[in-house]
């Protein structure tokens, strides 16, 4: 039995961002660098300048919309992310959580048709 590598979250992001690059060349899309494995004494730093817990990956200011990527298999939503995707509706932007590539592209398709 042949068992599929499911890809990484970097990699279903980074084709993301590429495939909306193309489709949306004029639309600004930027990744917030929130993940990642730190020292204590950087994480500390990054704190003090402003990261916060919780902030989704993507962000595309046009549109409002906040893009939350997860692993195809295996991504969780963590507390604190779910705190800040409630804030961020309260708010009146949009959140979505997408698991991988295909699943973000077809999300993001319907936000655009339903969009007023």
């Amino acid at each position: 039995m042949v068992v599929a590598k499911i890809r990484s979250e970097f990699v279903e992001q980074s084709q993301f961002v590429q495939w909306f690059r193309r489709q949306h060349p004029n639309v600004l899309i930027y990744a917030t660098p929130n993940g990642g494995a730190r020292s204590p004494s950087t994480a500390a730093r990054l704190k003090v300048e402003g990261v916060v817990a919780g902030i989704p990956d993507l962000f595309i200011p046009e549109w409002k919309l906040w893009i939350e990527m997860k692993r195809v298999i295996g991504g969780k939503v963590s507390a604190e992310q779910r705190q800040m995707i409630t804030y961020l509706h309260s708010v009146g932007y949009c959140v979505i959580i997408c698991y991988g590539f295909d699943d973000a592209v077809s999300k993001v398709t319907k936000f655009l048709k339903e969009k007023p």
